[in-house]
């Protein structure tokens, strides 16, 4: 992978998962490393280990007629994250074909009114943003192509695009489960037997070599855009 030029611009890497132990985590450690060998300087943000509380509060909630209120420490401290990130990659599992409660009560306390959006210039302008989001459908299952779509739609256009991000790509890692599952015709679902053993290695290795792809891909438009 191509160095970035100096100084080394930062990444965001969000994590959006209850379990240390998780593909989630796992991933956003590998994309974290890969970014890091590109030239990026990493900011690695577990919102569980953090202790991030994904519910609003009185103090996050919008104040529609002062777009300068001043909000939580907790979620100032946040924001500047976000300010200092010259792109930011939201890793997480992909829940009802959206993302888990943590990621987006982070995005509802901190991407807030005055600070992601309600300016005439965003402040956000000019980042750059990936997701990464797990899913459990196996990759020929018909439902992908319309998980991709909804998360294009709530995720770059519902989201990143109106916080004034210059670029939001969607990257959707089929085949997170040991065990493959799927709906029929008819909505039963269908859980395959778990992998194990030499098929299972291939399983993730496979799965650890698309989402680097991903990674790739993203820096290598980072590179071109700059």
């Amino acid at each position: 992978m191509t160095q970035l030029d100096s100084p080394a611009r930062t990444a965001l890497v969000v994590v959006a998962h209850h379990r240390a132990d998780s593909l989630t985590a796992h991933t956003a450690r590998r994309a974290a490393a890969r970014l890091e060998a590109a030239g990026y300087r990493i900011d690695l943000l577990d919102l569980r280990a953090e202790g991030f509380d994904p519910q609003m509060n009185v103090a996050d909630e919008p104040d529609w007629g002062n777009r300068e209120k001043a909000y939580s420490d907790e979620v100032q401290a946040h924001m500047q994250r976000i300010l200092d990130a010259d792109v930011v990659v939201a890793v997480f599992p992909v829940y009802w074909q959206s993302v888990p409660a943590l990621l987006k009560g982070w995005i509802d306390r901190v991407w807030n009114y005055g600070f992601a959006y309600g300016r005439s210039k965003p402040r956000l302008a000019g980042k750059r943003m990936l997701w990464l989001g797990l899913a459990g459908a196996t990759s020929d299952d018909s439902i992908v192509a319309g998980m991709q779509t909804v998360l294009e739609t709530n995720l770059s256009e519902g989201i990143a695009y109106y916080c004034g991000f210059s670029q939001s790509t969607v990257g959707l890692l089929t085949d997170a489960e040991e065990r493959p599952q799927r709906v029929d015709a008819e909505g039963n679902l269908l859980v395959g037997d778990a992998v194990a053993g030499a098929e299972r290695e291939v399983q993730y290795a496979d799965f650890d070599r698309r989402a680097e792809e991903l990674v790739d891909r993203f820096v290598a438009e980072e590179l071109v855009a700059v």
